[in-house]
């Protein structure tokens, strides 16, 4: 008991570039507008989502859980790492690390069934538009969404546990700046093939299957487009759909690169500026991407704003 105690921690040093101090400084800056603009942006989105009526369709409902996820996927990482990045002791709890390992594993996982689950209703929407209100409904929409949260907070589950049980024999320097199944794997005083195998196998699942059939759907979608005869269809349905791709293509390329490649002393430091890409770039740009190229969104944040000031100007016109 003494010795499984022993090699339980009670804190972790995330080392992340401290070896760099001279990146302190930008990094901090870099990471405190970028998580800014992910909370305005993300929570801009959810709130216009649910107030414009215009945007209570299956699309926007989905779009609203992936704003959800990137709020909660930013902010279990990003403010720690901002306290560490000014301090001398760069510390976490070895509970603030297992709520990072499992929030983490949680998030991004549920991200990876969403991204799908979007493509499959950009499917339906534009090569069954007949059937679009009839296939998804409001019960099937609450059935995909639950299911990819339910799907990816069980294996977090999972992994966390699997990760957790590996003995660390006191070490505690974290080469990191948060808390990932790689990282911690790093730790273990004992072979961890098993582990490594298990994570690329669950990788496969969560990754490279939604990917598939991502291209599937995307492979009919572009059929279909190809025979609008409506130049403003199309584009207007290139404009959709290429909006998804970008997201799409930002989250599994580097998360595919993440975990799908096998361990090296040189990724090292590749993979942790590829964990800060899609931990908290991606958030930070999944919204512009949407609202940028999305006349809807940007016809709901007018039609929003125009309300606002219409109640400031005649403030007392407002419904008691």
């Amino acid at each position: 008991m003494n010795r499984i105690n022993e090699s339980i921690p009670q804190e972790f040093i995330l080392l992340g570039f401290s070896d760099r101090p001279r990146l302190e400084l930008p990094l901090f800056v870099v990471f405190l507008i970028s998580y800014i603009l992910t909370i305005l942006g993300n929570l801009a989105i959810i709130i216009v989502s649910r107030l414009d009526s215009k945007l209570h369709t299956p699309m926007y409902f989905f779009l609203t859980n992936l704003s959800l996820l990137d709020l909660c996927y930013t902010t279990r990482t990003v403010p720690q790492m901002l306290v560490n990045i000014r301090s001398i002791r760069k510390v976490i709890s070895y509970g603030g690390c297992v709520a990072q390992l499992f929030i983490s594993l949680a998030l991004g996982s549920t991200e990876c069934l969403l991204l799908a689950v979007m493509s499959f209703d950009r499917f339906v929407a534009i090569c069954r538009p007949l059937h679009y209100s009839v296939i998804m409904h409001q019960r099937l929409c609450l059935q995909l969404a639950a299911m990819s949260w339910v799907s990816g907070f069980s294996n977090s589950v999972l992994q966390s546990t699997l990760t957790l049980q590996m003995p660390l024999c006191g070490h505690k320097e974290v080469d990191h700046f948060f808390c990932e199944v790689p990282a911690l794997l790093r730790l273990s005083c004992v072979d961890t093939t098993a582990n490594e195998a298990e994570l690329f196998f669950i990788s496969v699942l969560f990754l490279l299957i939604p990917v598939t059939l991502i291209l599937i759907s995307y492979a009919f979608i572009v059929q279909a487009v190809l025979k609008i005869q409506s130049v403003e269809g199309r584009r207007k349905a290139f404009g959709t759909c290429g909006s998804h791709l970008i997201v799409v293509s930002l989250f599994y390329g580097t998360a595919m690169y993440m975990y799908l490649q096998p361990p090296s002393p040189a990724s090292k430091d590749r993979g942790k500026m590829v964990s800060l890409f899609y931990g908290i770039i991606t958030p930070m740009l999944n919204p512009l991407i949407y609202t940028l190229r999305n006349k809807d969104v940007k016809g709901a944040f007018k039609r929003l704003i125009a309300r606002i000031l219409l109640i400031k100007k005649y403030p007392s016109d407002r419904p008691c």
